[in-house]
């Protein structure tokens, strides 16, 4: 995790609510300002090669005792990339953080000199700022500390059809919302980085927090009791707004990892998860 620096810019990201309220109240729900880093690793970086590497960061940030908080999380599917985020009630409080970050000559020493380890494992690195769209979520304040896994949903809608990709989501809240009691997921709209542009469409992030993968298998049927809840009228608007609004969709898991993460003390607290064991001392050879 890689804050603004004199030498790298700015590297901040997604959902740990308002400017660390999430981090003291897991279920304060979903921060306004959302900003993600994706960092794509070359073959054969990922796992603890990768994790020694963001460790620095961490510990740069522990030492300096920083307010505020991010957790990584890394691919299951698609190319071998980590995630890492960072909420903010606001675009000012984004500012104020960066600002202060780089008035500490101290940490932003320590975070360069992280960035240019960690850069070497890298064949890609891009950020995106996004924003909270509470209407087209369900049910979002939940416990993200005692959760394991995000399936990370990417809709690029069509260009001039932003208003009925909302209508299509909305039906999918309703219908959700009525039909399977225990579904939640945050949805973000993209404000700034990758894939937005004149030639694209609105990109929205549908964020499925997840205790288990055995929440996938049981997705499966809950998409079943959806549809089942849908008169014939309701599904022939789903598909009909479905083809009109959406260019493109991407679904993806990811794991959280607490060694690429610097999580609140209150998460810490609750759940040993967040403060994992060092790594085992190498063996001695033998003499």
């Amino acid at each position: 995790m890689k804050k603004i620096t004199t030498l790298s810019v700015g590297l901040s990201l997604l959902f740990l609510g308002s400017t660390i309220a999430s981090a003291q109240d897991p279920n304060a729900g979903p921060p306004k300002v959302l900003v993600i880093q994706r960092e794509y690793l070359k073959p054969g970086r990922a796992g603890s090669t990768h994790e020694k590497t963001e460790g620095a960061f961490v510990h740069a940030m522990a030492a300096a005792k920083w307010p505020t908080h991010y957790f990584g999380m890394d691919s299951l599917s698609g190319p071998s990339r980590a995630l890492f985020f960072i909420g903010y009630p606001s675009f000012e409080a984004w500012e104020k953080d960066t600002l202060a970050t780089q008035k500490n000559a101290t940490l932003s020493a320590a975070l360069d000199r992280a960035s240019l380890v960690d850069g070497d494992l890298l064949t890609v690195y891009e950020s995106s700022t996004s924003v909270y769209r509470e209407d087209m979520s369900l049910r979002a304040a939940v416990n993200i500390a005692q959760m394991r896994y995000f399936e990370i949903t990417q809709f690029v809608v069509r260009p001039g059809h932003e208003k009925e990709f909302e209508a299509l989501a909305k039906m999918y809240v309703n219908g959700f919302g009525k039909a399977v009691p225990n579904a939640h997921w945050a949805t973000f709209e993209r404000q700034y980085g990758a894939s937005t542009g004149s030639s694209v469409g609105d990109v929205f992030i549908v964020l499925n927090p997840m205790k288990s993968l055995s929440e996938v298998d049981s997705g499966f049927a809950d998409s079943k009791k959806f549809d089942d809840a849908m008169s014939e009228g309701d599904k022939k608007k789903l598909a009909e707004l479905s083809a009109a609004s959406i260019e493109s969709v991407q679904t993806n898991l990811f794991a959280f990892n607490p060694k690429e993460s610097y999580p609140a003390d209150e998460w810490i607290k609750a759940d040993p998860f967040w403060k994992p064991k060092p790594a085992a001392p190498a063996a001695k050879p033998a003499q």
